[in-house]
C-alpha cells in the first residue's frame, strides 16, 4: 500500500473567488514556514495560551519538510492587492497528519485551522477545511479528526455547520495529554 499522498500530488493550487475576495489554496512549502510559525503565534493569542508554544520555525522545517514528515501543511494565499494590513499574503493555513483509528481504519488529523481575524467569513476556513477533507479521502480515509475549545463557539458551530458532530458531547470522550516530566516517568516505567 503506499503512503499518503502529498498535498501537491494530489491536485495543483486552487484559486476561488468567494464573497469578493480572491485567493488561492495550495500545499505549504520549505518557505512557508515563517509564515506559518507567525500565524501558529497568532492562533495562540486568539486561543488565551501564547505561552504553550515552544516551536519554532526551524522546528516547523525540520518536522514537515524533511523525507519522512510528521505534518503536511496547505496555505490559504490572497494576491498582493488583498493583502493583510500589515502586509501579509499568507493569510490562513492548516496543519494535518495521518493517523488511525481501530475503529474505522485510517483517519487524517487536522491540527490547526486558521484564517487571520481580518479574512474571515470569507470562505477561506472552509476551503481549507475542505482541501484538507479532499487530502484525506484521497489517501483512503474514513475520518476527519481535530479538537476546538469549548469557548470558541463561533468556531464550533462552523463545524457543526459542516457536518462534523461533538465527539465529547455525544460519546463522553476526553482528549488526553501527557508531556513534559510526566512523559519522561511515563517513558522511564515511574508510577
Amino acid at each position: 500500500m503506499q503512503p499518503p499522498p502529498h498535498p501537491s500530488e494530489v491536485e495543483p493550487p486552487c484559486r476561488r473567488r468567494d464573497r469578493d475576495m480572491d485567493f488561492t489554496i495550495r500545499a505549504a512549502t520549505l518557505e512557508d514556514c515563517k509564515d506559518i510559525s507567525r500565524m501558529i503565534a497568532e492562533l495562540a493569542e486568539y486561543e488565551k495560551v501564547s505561552d504553550q508554544v515552544k516551536i519554532t520555525q526551524r522546528d516547523l522545517e525540520q518536522d514537515g519538510f524533511s523525507k519522512n514528515p510528521f505534518f503536511h501543511g496547505i496555505i490559504a494565499e490572497v494576491p498582493e492587492h488583498h493583502r493583510s494590513k500589515d502586509g501579509h499574503t499568507k493569510v490562513g493555513y492548516s496543519l494535518y497528519f495521518y493517523t488511525y483509528s481501530s475503529w474505522k481504519g485510517r483517519a487524517v488529523y487536522m491540527e490547526d485551522l486558521y484564517v487571520m481575524p481580518e479574512f474571515r467569513g470569507k470562505g477561506i476556513g472552509k476551503a481549507l477545511m475542505s482541501k484538507v477533507a479532499q487530502l484525506g479521502l484521497a489517501a483512503g480515509c474514513h475520518q476527519l479528526n481535530f479538537a476546538v475549545l469549548d469557548w470558541n463557539k463561533a468556531s464550533l458551530e462552523f463545524y457543526l455547520s459542516q457536518g462534523c458532530w461533538d465527539v465529547t458531547a455525544d460519546m463522553g470522550y476526553h482528549c488526553m495529554r501527557c508531556e513534559g516530566d510526566a512523559l519522561e516517568h511515563l517513558a522511564q516505567g515511574d508510577p
